[in-house]
């Protein structure tokens, strides 16, 4: 074992800013002592940006990922570009619990912890081990059809319940530990952590999860019933989904949007909290209220706040 420390630098390909942000971070970290990792991929699209630009990398201090070293060497995932780009680093570390620290160069970025024109600051705080790392909440999700398994997966936003053919509504019947709870005719549903609340969740119309609560939520998609309205419910619940066989169409599941599968007539899908998080880097610690006013941009103008000495305004 070498007692180099490794940052794995991950960012968007197909961005020029990201890509360059991503050349910056890399030469930024060995400056400062530290070994960047880049997947033999990510590797190529900087050498070739880096060419164009007519700059050298730091080869000599630049290692990758399954070649020079494996995922359980990071001690942190440098991510570079909007929440896309953070789950799929997720994605590649979550089975090593190595923590990641998201710089925004999307739009919302909710899970990114800064902002473009505070990249020198956070890789400061990242070579300082300055940040403190929480445990988000991740879903397990399986399909099974006549009984059987036939699909395993995992979530950190969410598992969605969608229907395949725009045409055509899929008819489910929704479930809560172990007992019918309703049935419809739908778009979909999602079933979201509370880091999910602020994604497609938030979109359905679902309601807004403080990271501070633990639950699980499950939110209707455009669905023809009196009764679809978003629930809330306890972490250690069991969500399910089943594509009656009477359903106009088949359906497809998709896990924070990335990987997916296709639901037959009769498939069931369920989604349980999960034993295995995804580590987030924090640099800010701040009330998660500032965090919503600063990403949606909500006015707050004419706040007064409380009054401090117990006075009458």
């Amino acid at each position: 074992m070498s007692d180099s420390r490794l940052a794995l630098v991950v960012f968007h390909t197909r961005r020029e800013d990201a890509v360059n942000a991503g050349m910056q971070t890399c030469i930024a970290l060995v400056a400062q002592g530290m070994l960047a990792v880049l997947t033999k991929d990510l590797y190529a699209e900087l050498s070739t940006f880096a060419a164009k630009q007519n700059e050298k990398l730091p080869s000599g201090s630049i290692r990758i990922l399954n070649e020079d070293c494996t995922l359980e060497d990071l001690e942190v995932v440098v991510v570079l570009g909007g929440d896309g780009t953070i789950l799929k680093a997720a994605e590649m570390v979550r089975s090593s619990q190595t923590p990641i620290i998201g710089i925004n160069l999307g739009h919302v970025g909710f899970l990114a912890e800064s902002e473009r024109e505070e990249l020198a600051e956070a890789i400061n705080r990242v070579v300082q081990g300055d940040y403190l790392v929480t445990d988000l909440l991740t879903l397990d999700v399986s399909v099974q059809v006549d009984g059987k398994e036939v699909y395993s997966g995992w979530a950190l936003n969410e598992a969605t319940v969608e229907k395949s053919a725009r045409e055509r509504m899929l008819e489910v019947v929704v479930e809560v530990d172990g007992r019918p709870l309703s049935s419809f005719g739908c778009d979909g549903i999602v079933m979201s952590t509370p880091t999910g609340s602020t994604a497609y969740a938030f979109s359905a119309g679902g309601p807004v999860v403080w990271p501070s609560v633990e639950a699980l939520l499950l939110v209707p998609l455009s669905a023809h019933a009196l009764f679809a309205r978003p629930l809330v419910v306890n972490p250690n619940s069991i969500l399910a989904v089943e594509v009656m066989r009477r359903s106009a169409g088949v359906g497809v599941l998709w896990c924070d949007g990335r990987r997916s599968t296709e639901l037959p007539l009769g498939a069931r899908v369920e989604v349980s909290r999960s034993d295995k998080s995804v580590r987030l880097g924090r640099l800010h610690s701040g009330p998660f209220t500032d965090r919503l006013v600063r990403k949606f941009s909500l006015p707050v103008e004419g706040w007064r706040g409380p009054v401090s000495d117990g006075g009458a305004r």
